[in-house]
């Protein structure tokens, strides 16, 4: 039980963490139960992990989400921004092509690429603003970039958050555009992942509330933290952290 309990907080540490950074968070998963050989980890948990962390990107933005008669606007380019990820993220599901991205391999190649695209993005100087220049041809544009999400190790949050700073949005609102986006994701996953467990048995225990309350908790302090540092720094760490992964994943696969 015990074991069990901390399979889960790490879990949930990489999920929390990981949705929400620039880092990816389906490679860490991944990567995570290639290396711990970890027993909980199963879909019905991956369902929890997810839940949690949109539970708590709904909480965090809660007075943007249901101030509707202000906020419509944000609304309905975030529904219209999500349209491509879900279209795809379907066909893929649909034809398990999905299931042959997932590999380590894969993983390495898109961390490095997609870092060392990401450092050249936070170059861009700042004259944008998700309150004034956030419209229907910005947001297909970051939508259309976020479809690059379903390859493991490319990562929804830095993919996003690229599209952002190529067109000039600051880091802040880049970042927030991003923790928005992520809203009808992590709830199309999750019902993805749902139909294929009608025919199982569910069975509603301490490991799936723990999931999704620890999720919850490392997911809501991530975001909260990461605008509070993205106010002032760049995206520098996050690339470096990126190379120096991937660095280690091609000594092991090579």
């Amino acid at each position: 039980m015990f074991q069990d309990f901390i399979e889960i907080l790490i879990l949930s540490a990489v999920q929390g963490i990981s949705e929400f950074l620039p880092i990816s968070s389906s490679a860490h998963l991944i990567i995570a139960s290639n290396l711990y050989d970890l027993k909980t980890s199963s879909l019905l948990i991956d369902i929890s992990l997810h839940l949690g962390s949109l539970l708590a990107i709904i909480f965090f933005f809660r007075k943007d989400l249901f101030d509707l008669k202000n906020n419509q606007k944000l609304l309905k380019l975030i529904i219209i921004g999500s349209i491509p990820l879900i279209v795809f993220g379907y066909i893929l599901h649909a034809t398990e092509v999905i299931h042959l991205l997932r590999n380590i391999k894969i993983i390495a190649w898109t961390t490095l690429i997609f870092g060392i695209i990401l450092f050249f993005a936070d170059q861009r100087k700042i004259d944008q603003n998700i309150s004034t220049n956030l419209n229907i041809k910005s947001i297909i544009f970051i939508g259309l970039f976020q479809i690059l999400a379903l390859i493991p190790g490319v990562s929804r949050a830095g993919i996003t958050i690229t599209a952002a700073r190529i067109l000039k949005f600051n880091r802040v609102d880049s970042s927030k555009i991003s923790f928005l986006l992520s809203i009808p994701a992590l709830a199309g996953a999750s019902v993805l992942s749902l139909k294929d467990i009608f025919n199982q048995a569910i069975d509603i225990n301490y490991l799936i509330l723990s999931a999704i309350i620890s999720a919850f908790i490392f997911s809501f302090f991530t975001i909260k933290f990461f605008l509070i540092y993205i106010n002032k720094f760049s995206m520098n760490v996050f690339v470096i952290y990126r190379i120096i992964i991937a660095l280690i994943l091609f000594n092991l696969i090579y």
